[in-house]
């Protein structure tokens, strides 16, 4: 019989990355070889007011034991971040899945490295040590993140296992190495994404007299914020907004862009849209926050550029307008790149290796 594995995080139909890994795992052959359940934690993807949210957070927990006491599942996987509001609501799933001496694979994704996560308070960052030696396998996205874990945790399991993708391949635009130029950026619009550092290089391009367009897809709290900042700079021609896109309207979007301008000075993992944008050929200029060194070389797969420095970025941009050759070779390496190492099968086989070496059966 196939082992029983427990994996809690956001709703499936959340739009989050989380959400966009768990249903990776349950869509993959990973479901062939254990029996996946989910348990919903948090509230992305649910619609309810204060009152529904007080009675969730106090009987989640309960609802949670009585799942594990009725399925009996061989591992709890939790899917976590380190970000307050994540630590402090999942420590209670955390403590019940070992009080059922559940075996636990504890997935941070993303969020403040384990010494800074609470300064310089000792005791809380002991506890935070204390916690997270109750997991049996501590997961990890990046390489700087298990280098900043083994420090924390020593004698800690400690593994790292990258997002993926479900990407097929696909030939790349013939036409790179002429036209005016396309950015794109899709994403949370939220200013420490870097978007408003790509509209005001965006700005100095135009003024050399370069002819460039930038399409930003997706939403956010700071939107109308960058539309008054597109008017302000006399951009409303060269910068248009689409709003949220998915499935086929996202993938036409990528595939028209040559640069993912992803200037980002966010606390990152491994942000889904860098993948997504190298696998269709956009060239990523980012910068070197994450796992993003991790997927991309400099100078091979796209441009890393100083976070919050739009001269900087305005000259990447530049130099890549100039040169479509070294654009063109970019975006073939980066699709490479990411259709050997980051696909969906993959991650599976990552997992699987870990379920198992737990005790689980595939």
């Amino acid at each position: 019989m196939r082992q029983k594995v427990l994996l809690l995080g956001t709703a499936m139909n959340a739009v989050s990355g989380v959400s966009t890994h768990l249903n990776q795992l349950f869509g993959s052959e990973l479901s062939g070889r254990f029996k996946l359940f989910h348990f919903q934690v948090g509230s992305e993807g649910r619609k309810e007011n204060n009152l529904q949210k007080l009675v969730r957070f106090a009987f989640s927990p309960v609802a949670f034991l009585a799942l594990l006491l009725r399925h009996r599942p061989a591992i709890v996987h939790l899917n976590t971040s380190l970000e307050p509001k994540s630590y402090w609501r999942d420590i209670a799933y955390l403590l019940i899945a070992r009080l059922l001496e559940r075996k636990v694979v504890y997935q941070v994704h993303g969020g403040a490295l384990p010494e800074e996560f609470f300064a310089d308070n000792k005791l809380l960052t002991g506890l935070l040590r204390w916690v997270l030696k109750q997991s049996d396998i501590v997961v990890l996205l990046a390489q700087m993140e298990l280098k900043a874990y083994r420090c924390f945790l020593p004698g800690q399991r400690l593994e790292v296992i990258a997002n993926a993708i479900d990407a097929a391949v696909t030939e790349l635009p013939a036409d790179r190495q002429a036209g005016a130029l396309h950015l794109v950026y899709l994403g949370r619009i939220v200013a420490n994404k870097g978007i408003f550092e790509t509209v005001e290089a965006l700005a100095l391009l135009a003024g050399q007299g370069r002819e460039l367009h930038l399409t930003v897809a997706g939403s956010g709290p700071d939107e109308e914020r960058l539309q008054a900042r597109v008017h302000e700079l006399g951009l409303d021609k060269q910068v248009s907004f689409r709003g949220s896109v998915f499935g086929a309207d996202k993938n036409r979007l990528w595939h028209a862009g040559h640069i993912f301008a992803f200037p980002t000075y966010h606390r990152e993992g491994l942000p889904y849209a860098l993948l997504e944008a190298m696998a269709a050929g956009a060239v990523p200029i980012t910068t070197k926050t994450g796992a993003i060194p991790d997927v991309m070389q400099d100078g091979v797969h796209g441009l890393f550029v100083d976070a919050q420095d739009a001269a900087g970025l305005a000259g990447a941009i530049a130099r890549l307008d100039d040169d479509r050759r070294t654009l063109a070779d970019m975006a073939e390496a980066g699709q490479k790149r990411v259709l050997e190492h980051y696909t969906v099968e993959r991650l599976a086989n990552d997992f699987a290796r870990v379920y198992e070496s737990l005790g689980a059966k595939g």
